[in-house]
């Protein structure tokens, strides 16, 4: 491929970094232009319907929104790097599940970290956000203006995922949690399901690059807690495999059925994380849903075509009540997870689901929304109803 690609986003933006890992491991030529760009504005904006990022502008002038859509769309164009699923459609289903896992599940740990350290990150991100929001050349003035109104709305948004007082504790304890984890994990493998990089990696990628591990105070937890963690963290930002420490000793894919302890440990955190948030989205669409009956198929039922929650949806996680917003979106991932573990032959998928079983994910599998979430466009929008 020689004609370049465009990628809307901002180094501090968690999809914009799951995008940009995709881009460099598929060896896509590409350049990155900020929000703060009038291009932006002016011309994408509209065509997409919102203010959202990132957006891939394609050498055709297509535009292709979301980091998951991005992910796909690399897979039909790229003619170098490893595919984004590996090659056992029942692995290629815990891609899935570990996809939506680092994009949706891991949004509290790293809105957390980001946001309620000022001491350590708020210089750090006042530079950063001004610098990519506001227009080039822009005075130090309007990299500031844009940097408080940013962060006005990410705090509030913070909030509504359930960065809530009554949480941090439990949210700290979590994160130390999978530290521990991830790091044994990666002591075994070089990305997180074998050899190479898939939609797994991508997802936690998000989370852990532009967030965790760039934002001056979790980054330093990380080096000191997580060494591992940070060499994977380093090893995804690389254009390369970045694999030298495995040399003599690189791993095969790992098996679904018995995926060993290290990666069965951090499904049971997935597990731990998110099932319940899930399930409660899950229901919480449903009745909404049947609240409408006559909602038209391609429609997202909302006054304005770009918004993306429907409303808030209660549920215990970790033994704490919270209440966070629920966006068709999120099942829209969980169907690809759904679909992925349906389209396994049957010996797969008995023995991927004994897998999803001991490690608490099961659930999942039997949670179908009662509508599906399709994309229209760069939205998304309900399917027809059963």
């Amino acid at each position: 491929m020689t004609a370049r690609h465009v990628l809307w986003g901002m180094p501090a933006s968690l999809y914009t970094g799951k995008a940009r890992a995709a881009l460099r491991k598929r060896r896509v030529p590409f350049e990155e232009r900020t929000p703060g760009h009038p291009d932006f504005r002016e011309r994408i904006v509209p065509a997409v319907g919102r203010w959202i990022i990132p957006v891939l502008e394609c050498p055709d002038g297509t535009l292709v929104q979301d980091s998951a859509m991005i992910v796909e769309h690399l897979d039909r164009v790229a003619t170098e790097g490893p595919p984004s699923l590996p090659p056992d459609p029942a692995l290629a289903a815990i891609a899935r599940l570990l996809e939506s896992f680092g994009g949706e599940g891991l949004l509290r740990i790293a809105m957390h970290y980001r946001w309620n350290f000022d001491a350590d990150n708020v210089e750090f991100l006042r530079a950063d956000f001004g610098a990519s929001l506001a227009p080039p050349g822009a005075d130090a003035a309007l990299g500031a203006a844009a940097f408080d109104l940013s962060s006005s709305r990410m705090r509030k948004a913070a909030v509504g995922i359930g960065v809530q007082p009554h949480a941090v504790a439990a949210i700290e304890a979590a994160f130390a949690d999978l530290l521990g984890r991830l790091d044994a994990h990666l002591a075994t493998v070089p990305y997180l399901l074998g050899p190479a990089p898939t939609a797994a990696d991508y997802g936690l990628y998000g989370a852990f690059g532009p967030h965790l591990g760039r934002d001056p105070h979790p980054s330093m937890l990380i080096k000191r807690r997580a060494p591992r963690v940070w060499r994977w963290i380093e090893r995804m930002g690389a254009p390369d495999d970045d694999v030298g420490e495995f040399a003599g000793r690189m791993p095969g894919w790992l098996d679904p059925g018995a995926p060993g302890d290290t990666l069965e440990s951090l499904l049971r955190f997935v597990a731990d994380e998110t099932v319940a948030e899930t399930l409660a989205h899950v229901a919480f669409a449903d009745a909404w849903l049947a609240a409408r009956p006559d909602l038209a198929p391609g429609t997202n039922g909302l006054a304005r075509p770009g918004d993306r929650s429907i409303g808030r949806a209660a549920f215990a996680w970790r033994g704490l009540p919270l209440e966070t917003q629920v966006l068709p979106y999120r099942i829209l991932l969980l169907q690809r997870f759904q679909d992925a573990v349906d389209a396994c032959d049957a010996p797969r998928r008995e023995r991927l689901r004994a897998t999803l079983a001991r490690t608490g994910l099961a659930p999942l599998l039997d949670a179908p929304c009662r509508r599906r979430v399709e994309r229209r466009g760069p939205l998304e929008a309900w399917g027809a109803a059963a």
